[in-house]
């Protein structure tokens, strides 16, 4: 099943890249107007967007991956020699407990990097010609950020680590990959709001004296935290003077006290910072449902 999910994703991926290239070697998104949201065509005012669903739906894919593993693989690894009892045939045989799971955990372990680095790798190699452009993938975009990187790797083998621990615990199949499907997507969508939230990385804070235009937004990724700030170094809402850069605006803050602007956001450089942060979280809740597992398996079997 892995070599046909690879073998799939390397055809699509080659196929939507060539004709990725090829529209941007056709010089139409040189002509783009520079804005930091979005790519106008000079002149007309047409919004120009590559055609990236399909990338998109393969980091969808990447970001389901550890539900998908948990509970095709990891449900079962353990939990249907446990439910039909095939396990005492087994450990009859002068194969100890730890040699079982090392057999079936390491391969299961190794098949689950090799599709998940290869999935990661492809969608970088894909990502790349278009990667925080207008016209393109921005860093902070869910498919990019959770469906990218070493993030990718490290939640695939915690997919696994939580579906071999259900499937010894539980001892069925079926209520096990239920079981699985449920906490993978549970810690899927809390690192995703820690993400929102900036709860493991916080943003960079960007200021402006005076009135003056504050710094392009362009690639970083907005908080949705900005304002103004007193003499004193106080922060306060940007409704107090809800102008653009203007003479009103300045007008405003001089009779406020405010001696400048600000905002809060998340460079693209910081990108690393969250795979990096991701990767650890996930691998040592692995390495603890691993431990679990080990253990638990010497008293219940």
């Amino acid at each position: 099943m892995s070599l046909t999910i690879m073998t799939a994703v390397a055809v699509i991926a080659a196929h939507d890249r060539s004709g990725l290239l090829d529209d941007l070697n056709s010089g139409l998104y040189d002509r783009c107007s520079p804005d930091p949201l979005y790519c106008t065509l000079s002149g007309t005012g047409v919004r120009l967007l590559l055609d990236s669903e399909a990338l998109k739906y393969l980091g969808m894919l990447n970001i389901g991956l550890p539900a998908i593993v948990g509970m095709l693989w990891g449900a079962p690894l353990l939990g249907r020699d446990l439910e039909q009892g095939t396990h005492r045939t087994v450990l009859t045989q002068g194969v100890s407990r730890g040699q079982w799971l090392a057999s079936r955990l390491g391969l299961a372990a190794g098949t689950t990097l090799v599709l998940s680095g290869f999935l990661a790798g492809v969608f970088a190699w894909w990502w790349q010609p278009a990667a925080n452009q207008s016209y393109g993938v921005f860093w902070y975009e869910t498919a990019a950020l959770n469906g990218s990187g070493p993030r990718v790797v490290a939640a695939a083998l915690f997919g696994l680590a939580v579906g071999t621990l259900l499937g010894l615990l539980v001892r069925r199949v079926l209520p096990a990959m239920t079981l699985a499907l449920l906490v993978n997507g549970a810690v899927i969508l809390a690192l995703e709001a820690a993400h929102r939230v900036r709860f493991l990385v916080p943003p960079h804070t960007y200021t402006s004296a005076g009135s003056s235009p504050k710094p392009a937004m362009g690639d970083k990724w907005s908080a949705g935290h900005y304002g103004l700030i007193t003499a004193s170094g106080r922060r306060e809402d940007v409704t107090n003077c809800p102008y653009p850069s203007s003479t009103q605006l300045g007008e405003c803050m001089d009779s406020h006290g405010y001696v400048a602007r600000f905002y809060e956001a998340n460079p693209a450089g910081d990108y690393w910072t969250f795979q990096w942060t991701d990767t650890l979280v996930l691998g040592v809740l692995t390495i603890i449902l691993t431990t679990a597992t080990t253990l638990l398996l010497r008293r219940r079997v």
